[in-house]
């Protein structure tokens, strides 16, 4: 099987959130998230590989390509030797227990991949967005999440009616808030991140249990605010540093 226009043309659109949904497929660039994802329970639709890699493959979708082709279909600046489209699998519902990460309003597609990274490697149990965060399936987020995207369960949802619904306590950062680091952070909770210009909207913010804070500590404290992704992973270090202290008590 062969490059096609009808291939090229189907690429370019999913670049689009509106053809991503309609064709419920998404795209996903270089060998490690690839691969990630071919060793998950996301379903292949098409494979398209250079020469040099698809030797490596035991699909039978693959679609031989060029190192030219590949360029015209890439949206990396380098291509890196092969380009999958994925099957969007429907909504998993996850039981709302454990740690969960809340975001409202995130834009960034850097900061979402990065955030279900963090998930990942903190053992999140279900990471929830507003349905004004920017889609998972966005290429970028999928490149930045390197593959953590096949095990994070992810859900978009009304934020305001899902945390009117919920009974774990809830917490945003705010720089008015409790000490991080002398706070007392339970094993279950919402954390709630916010955009990355505005912060927590209004109508969260009315719904929250507690409000912390990240202190800082240079000496001329002019920096406004951390990245969100960045204040994201020292919010969860934290958290569940105080769930390993208590287990030993």
């Amino acid at each position: 099987m062969y490059l096609s226009k009808g291939h090229s043309k189907l690429i370019t659109s999913l670049q689009q959130k509106k053809y991503r949904i309609k064709h419920k497929l998404f795209v996903a660039e270089g060998v490690k998230v690839v691969e990630e994802l071919l060793q998950s329970d996301f379903d292949l639709e098409l494979l398209f590989a250079t020469e040099e890699y698809e030797t490596l493959l035991k699909e039978n979708k693959i679609v031989t390509v060029s190192n030219n082709e590949l360029k015209k279909i890439s949206n990396l600046k380098t291509p890196n030797k092969v380009l999958g489209l994925f099957k969007i699998p429907n909504e998993v519902l996850a039981k709302n227990k454990g740690l969960i990460v809340a975001l409202d309003g995130v834009n960034d597609p850097g900061n979402l991949g990065t955030i279900i990274r963090l998930c990942d490697w903190f053992g999140v149990t279900k990471l929830v967005c507003s349905k004004d965060t920017v889609d998972c399936y966005n290429q970028k987020v999928v490149q930045a999440s390197m593959g953590s995207l096949t095990r994070v369960p992810i859900a978009y949802v009304d934020l305001a009616a899902f945390l009117n619904q919920t009974n774990l306590p809830t917490f945003i950062a705010d720089m008015e808030g409790e000490n991080i680091y002398t706070a007392q952070l339970p094993k279950e909770a919402i954390l709630i991140m916010g955009n990355e210009a505005n912060g927590v909207s209004e109508a969260i913010k009315n719904q929250v249990g507690t409000v912390m804070s990240i202190p800082r500590f240079g000496e001329i404290q002019e920096t406004e605010s951390l990245n969100v992704a960045t204040a994201t992973a020292i919010l969860l270090s934290e958290f569940k540093r105080g769930a390993l202290l208590k287990s030993k008590i």
